[in-house]
């Protein structure tokens, strides 16, 4: 906003945090209604909702004119809005869609794990500049209850002032985050960091209260928290992999991640102040990214090389030589060993050997030989019979297949052609039919003709 003194661009934080968690809990339930699950379903509830916001506000821009007491400019107002809102939009519908899931699926397990630990000392550094506040307005109780006191005496007032000290509130938390990582911050002439301060006047809020108001030898011992979070972030890449340049690069991922994150946070805490002595508000934001990046870079890559697992040397064949196990020969040994060498190996398992045993004394009743004996014999038996019964069949076959008329006549014509003498023939024709009829029980009949006939 502008005023005839100047600019005020020290953007209240808080509320706008307050209507970024409103704007992502909306547009997220608006993915549920509509029933969105793909990445590219996502733009039109982030362009909605984002478009919306840039027309209202820069119609508010446009409505308050150039002439007013209070102004703003309008395309300021219309991508400044729409660019608050997209954000939290697109983060409010990220899991809904996908979105995270398609950005996480394109890291490696080095990278995801670098990333986690950046926010993780991201966070950390934040809470760091809490405690900095928090410490800062309990030591100077004393004036921040004056500085209430002399606000007004009115109820009216002093909920106006404690207003503004609350909207303020992450403003002040990032300003101590910059002091704790060493870049500091300054307001109008006074600077304040670690190393060094500069005295000035500061506006009367009870917030400011938790400034320094003179250096201090101790000062440079608020360093010591960011040289332990990136000691916190080395200790969790050191097993992320055996080879210490993977751990190395986890480390560079979340230094990178980190810093990028306080220059975020750097460059939107600061801004205008009018035109006085208290302008500029300025946190630092490059000088602030740089020696996060660096807090976490250094002790946390020192601490991954060194406490991470180190790759046994490979001794040739040739060259083997016996070496004595390290190991306790009084300790246990487990049930299963897995051998690993550089994640190329594959994983064997020793099974217990109670798992093999075989029973070598078997029990005597299912090898009974007299008993198989037996059942030979009997299998040969009803072999014999089955072929005893087979070849009297075929016998019985034989004798009991009746004869034809037309053969025999056959058969006799071809006699008497031939001129064959036929008594032989009668006599084996006569026994054959008196054998015949003798096993049918039938009498035998008389030849009147002189041929054996039926």
């Amino acid at each position: 906003m502008r005023f005839d003194a100047g600019q005020l661009g020290v953007l209240p934080l808080l509320p706008t945090a307050l209507l970024m968690l409103l704007v992502g809990r909306t547009a997220a339930g608006t993915a549920d209604r509509l029933g969105l699950y793909e990445p590219l379903q996502a733009r039109s509830v982030v362009l909605s909702i984002s478009s919306a916001h840039a027309v209202v506000g820069g119609a508010i821009a446009l409505l308050m004119g150039d002439e007013g007491l209070v102004r703003a400019t309008p395309a300021v107002a219309f991508f400044g809005c729409a660019a608050v809102s997209g954000v939290a939009a697109t983060i409010g519908v990220a899991r809904r869609c996908g979105l995270v899931e398609l950005v996480f699926d394109k890291l490696d397990p080095v990278a995801f794990q670098g990333l986690r630990s950046g926010f993780m000392a991201l966070f950390a550094l934040f809470s760091a500049g809490a405690l900095a506040v928090a410490a800062g307005l309990a030591i100077s109780w004393p004036r921040t209850s004056s500085l209430f006191a002399e606000a007004g005496p009115s109820v009216g007032v002093g909920l106006g002032v404690w207003l503004l000290c609350l909207g303020y509130l992450p403003n002040a938390i990032i300003a101590g985050l910059s002091y704790v990582a060493g870049a500091g911050f300054s307001m109008g002439l006074v600077e304040v960091t670690p190393l060094k301060f500069t005295g000035g006047p500061v506006p009367p809020v009870p917030l400011l209260a938790a400034m320094p108001e003179d250096a201090f030898v101790l000062s440079p011992a608020v360093l010591v928290p960011a040289l332990l979070i990136g000691a916190f972030v080395g200790w969790t890449c050191r097993k992320v992999s055996e080879r210490p340049t993977s751990r190395l690069r986890a480390v560079l991922v979340a230094a990178v991640t980190a810093g990028v994150g306080c220059l975020v946070l750097a460059a939107t805490a600061g801004g205008r102040l009018a035109s006085g002595a208290f302008d500029p508000v300025t946190v630092p934001a490059g000088l602030l990214a740089l020696l996060v990046a660096l807090w976490v870079l250094v002790p946390g890559a020192l601490v991954a090389w060194l406490a991470g697992a180190r790759v046994k040397p490979v001794v040739a064949a040739d060259a083997a030589e016996f070496v004595e196990p390290d190991y306790d020969e009084d300790e246990v040994e487990d049930s299963e060993v897995v051998f690993e060498d550089d994640e190329l190996t594959d994983q064997l398992e020793i099974v217990a050997a109670d798992e093999f045993e075989v029973e070598e004394e078997l029990d005597d009743e299912y090898y009974d030989e007299d008993e198989y004996d037996e059942h030979d014999e009997h299998a040969a038996e009803v072999e014999y019979e089955e072929e005893d019964v087979e070849y009297e069949e075929e016998d019985v076959v034989d004798e009991d297949e009746p004869l034809d008329d037309e053969v025999l006549e056959d058969e006799e014509d071809d006699g008497e052609d031939d001129a064959e003498p036929a008594g032989p023939e009668v006599v084996e024709e006569e026994d054959f039919d008196a054998e015949f009829d003798e096993m049918l029980g039938m009498e035998p009949e008389e030849d009147l003709d002189g041929k054996p006939e039926r």
